[in-house]
């Protein structure tokens, strides 16, 4: 929780149980160690134990001698806190102790948008220059049916393609909340066998209509261009890891260079807060003039949201570049 923080051996113990479960398929293309930890503008006293979290994964992960699957996180799309925590994730210059990926859950690009209207010009700016690769684990506002997904064209375009490594569309099954691509069936009873939530989850796939079809033919105007991994390293080690944020009187409240919470720690206290007054590192150059996802994004299916720090998979990415 974010108010109440915390990293305990309990949620380590589940996060190594996944890396045993999963690291010997070599289509896995990362693992996440939260997904919306923060979705406040005033929970940034948690962002510690998420980088902390990431650490004792990776830890973890060497030590059982396990190929060097990427640790990430998928962040809510908080104004407030987006520069920020993108480059506390990064900064330190201890990649041991820094997230592999960083990743964008963005319901901005609504209806008949644009690149600049919808902010993501200044998602585009935030992220230009970072050392880490960064891309959108979840796209795909509704708030304007039907949807078009013109923010594709976008990110595979010549205004983000050699910044933003892809994107996830939110999302595959149908459900309450009207996301869905496909569906495998009626709604049933929440409590029927065959359905999780009131809905079915296997059988035969059938297009949701006219967001499936909207989608595939988005997708099929689009020729994005790989990226070698020669040249994405020529490219990465011109880099420079970003300065440690420090607190800012606009909702950020840690100090970045602090040292991370160890496993059993809890509370703000140890989370490392800092005084509001403060002076914003690097981070704070980034400006914010769009909706946060909790504006844009109904979580109507009742508990999709990971308050806590789970870890899930990273499995359905288009077009995602290859760091490893």
């Amino acid at each position: 929780m974010q108010e109440e923080p915390m990293f305990n051996q309990t949620q380590l113990n589940d996060f190594e149980a996944v890396l045993d479960a999963f690291h010997g398929y070599d289509n896995l293309a990362g693992v996440f160690v939260g997904n919306e930890v923060l979705s406040f503008a005033n929970g940034s006293t948690a962002a510690p134990y998420i980088k902390a979290a990431a650490k004792y994964v990776k830890a973890y992960r060497d030590s059982k001698g396990y190929r060097t699957i990427p640790v990430g996180y998928s962040a809510a799309d908080i104004p407030e806190l987006r520069p920020y925590l993108q480059d506390f994730l990064a900064c330190g210059g201890n990649a041991s102790e820094t997230v592999d990926f960083f990743s964008l859950n963005a319901y901005e690009w609504c209806g008949a948008s644009s690149y600049t209207v919808s902010g993501y010009s200044q998602l585009e700016a935030n992220a230009t220059g970072y050392p880490l690769p960064i891309f959108f684990s979840e796209t795909g506002c509704n708030t304007v049916p039907p949807r078009t997904f013109g923010d594709q064209a976008a990110i595979f375009g010549s205004e983000m393609v050699d910044t933003w490594s892809g994107a996830i569309i939110y999302e595959w099954i149908e459900e309450a909340n009207n996301f869905g691509l496909i569906s495998y069936g009626p709604e049933v009873a929440a409590t029927a066998t065959e359905g999780v939530g009131g809905f079915i989850r296997s059988g035969t796939p059938t297009p949701i209509s006219p967001d499936f079809t909207n989608l595939m033919n988005q997708w099929a105007t689009l020729t994005p261009t790989g990226v070698a991994l020669s040249a994405y390293s020529a490219s990465g080690s011109s880099l420079s890891t970003p300065a440690c944020p420090t607190s800012t009187p606009n909702g950020w409240m840690i100090n970045g260079n602090a040292a991370l919470p160890s496993v059993g720690q809890s509370g703000a206290a140890t989370a490392v807060t800092a005084s509001a007054t403060g002076t914003a590192g690097s981070a704070g150059s980034g400006t914010a003039s769009s909706p946060s996802a909790s504006a844009t994004k109904s979580t109507a299916n009742g508990g999709r949201e990971i308050v806590g720090m789970t870890i899930a998979l990273a499995i359905v990415m288009l077009s995602f570049i290859v760091w490893l």
